[in-house]
């Protein structure tokens, strides 16, 4: 079970980047098509985003995106290196993001740390 959550300049299309992301978590990390649980927020004036115009030889446009995903604590090194790449791929061709300008984090957590409703955790 991923959340997603995706913060986005105005300037590029939130949805696209969601539907991107949930098609390479359902890919990679073998996410049911049916598990889409996301938060997407486009930046508004006074909601900006704090980051450096570089980092690690990386130099970010106008179009900076962050991506972060709470899943389950079970996936290799290799899947989540997949996992970036093919978020990355995606989303060059559509919403046309170039994949230097994705930050990609993952939080990984217990099973046992989501409730889907009714104050159950169902996965415990």
């Amino acid at each position: 079970m991923p959340l997603v959550c995706i913060d986005h300049p105005p300037s590029v299309d939130g949805q696209a980047i969601g539907e991107g992301v949930h098609l390479a978590l359902v890919e990679t990390f073998g996410v049911p098509p049916d598990d889409h649980f996301q938060i997407i927020a486009a930046r508004t004036p006074g909601r900006e985003l704090v980051r450096p115009p570089s980092y690690l030889g990386l130099t970010y446009s106008d179009a900076f995106t962050v991506i972060q995903i709470t899943c389950n604590d079970t996936r290799t090194v290799e899947q989540k290196k997949a996992l970036y790449a093919a978020i990355a791929g995606r989303l060059s061709h559509v919403p046309g993001v170039r994949a230097t300008d994705l930050l990609i984090n993952l939080v990984e957590v217990k099973k046992e740390n989501w409730s889907f409703g009714d104050g159950i955790a169902q996965y415990a």
